[in-house]
């Protein structure tokens, strides 16, 4: 007869256990810390927004979308979006609702080029970054993902 260990997780279907989230009082926040805090905080977002910025002024698929006149409002849509999205402030989502990507974005033309323009524009500044190869990884997956998700189009 087996016995089991007060910090066993239970077998939910399937038999797959339960990842455990270690916090720090009962129902506090995570022990380890966010994404957000893990890679920097606010600082590192704000690099790599301002060096994706920096690559789009000279995109010549990417620069007529953006508000030449708004630019550091850009900055800070977007450094806002990936922080709160990455376990940071909530200062987006309380200066301007729900995120709604797709709809925020439904009135550019984002077909493949622009797609593949804004990931490539985004892995230079990601690499900027010199993150560890596992944050790297994890970031990069998700802008890969939210570009693909944002495609409206298939004409360029």
């Amino acid at each position: 007869m087996s016995q089991s260990h007060p910090n066993d997780v239970p077998a939910g279907p399937e038999g797959v256990r339960s990842p455990v989230t270690l916090r720090s009082t009962e129902n506090g926040p995570a022990a380890g810390g966010s994404f957000f805090e893990q890679v920097g905080g606010h600082e590192t977002f704000d690099r790599l927004v301002r060096a994706f910025y920096d690559g789009v002024q000279q995109d010549p698929v990417l620069w007529p979308m953006y508000p030449a006149d708004d630019l550091e409002g850009a900055v800070q849509r977007l450094t806002m979006f990936l922080e709160q999205y990455w376990g940071g402030p909530g200062t987006y989502s309380e200066q301007r609702g729900h995120p709604r990507l797709r709809m925020r974005h439904a009135a550019y033309k984002v077909g493949p080029k622009a797609r593949d323009a804004w990931l490539a524009n985004m892995r230079r500044a990601l690499d900027t970054l010199e993150l560890s190869p596992l944050d790297d990884a994890t970031l990069w997956a998700y802008l890969d993902r939210a570009a693909h998700g944002l495609l409206n189009t298939f004409e360029d």
